[in-house]
């Protein structure tokens, strides 16, 4: 608001009443805002519905695309609030970039046990062996790989007994849909 129209307001409120014009004036920008991101929003996702009917576009790529620019006009909105509270959008904006960096580095060291989790998660829901069957990686199509029998399944690894009862492999879980892989529910019969 102009100064002076808040100038010719303060004149008419009484004096208990003039500190809180600022929050009154802070709560209107704050409506404004929200409510036009709102109507952008719906007018938006009209446009990409018309638009969707008129040249037969994917269902998917409708919702990716009503998501998306969601989204980036909801969070101009926080920042255009944020802005009224006083916060600036460039320490905002440093900030995101440097967590958003280390958690890039956290994610990348971390990648391969994340992906055995996941892996141990699709063993247990799939099912493609199970404790006690024996099984064996193939390196490629008729090269012997790891064998043995199926005695734990963990977060990482799957440990196999090698044949005889001896030693014991820890394969990591990620392997298993990565290579080959041949099952038997009883021990193999030894090859000729």
């Amino acid at each position: 608001m102009s100064d002076r129209f808040l100038g010719s307001l303060k004149l008419l409120l009484p004096n208990w009443a003039v500190p809180w014009l600022e929050i009154i004036e802070l709560g209107a920008q704050i409506v404004v805002i929200v409510s036009g991101a709102w109507l952008l929003a719906m007018l938006l996702r009209r446009l990409i519905r018309r638009l969707g009917a008129v040249y037969s576009l994917p269902p998917e790529l409708m919702m990716g695309a009503r998501r998306g620019l969601a989204f980036v006009i909801y969070a101009g909105a926080v920042l255009l609030i944020l802005d009224r509270f006083g916060v600036s959008g460039t320490v905002l904006w440093t900030a995101f970039t440097g967590f958003a960096a280390v958690a890039a580095v956290a994610f990348f060291a971390a990648w391969s046990v994340l992906s055995n989790i996941f892996c141990t998660l699709l063993i247990f829901t799939a099912r493609p062996f199970r404790l006690h069957d024996h099984v064996e990686l193939l390196e490629n199509g008729e090269k012997p790989g790891l064998k043995g029998e199926v005695v734990d399944i963990n977060l990482i690894y799957t440990t196999l007994r090698e044949e005889g009862g001896g030693q014991v492999l820890q394969v990591p879980n990620s392997l298993f849909f990565q290579r080959v892989l041949r099952r038997w529910r009883e021990e193999p019969s030894p090859r000729q």
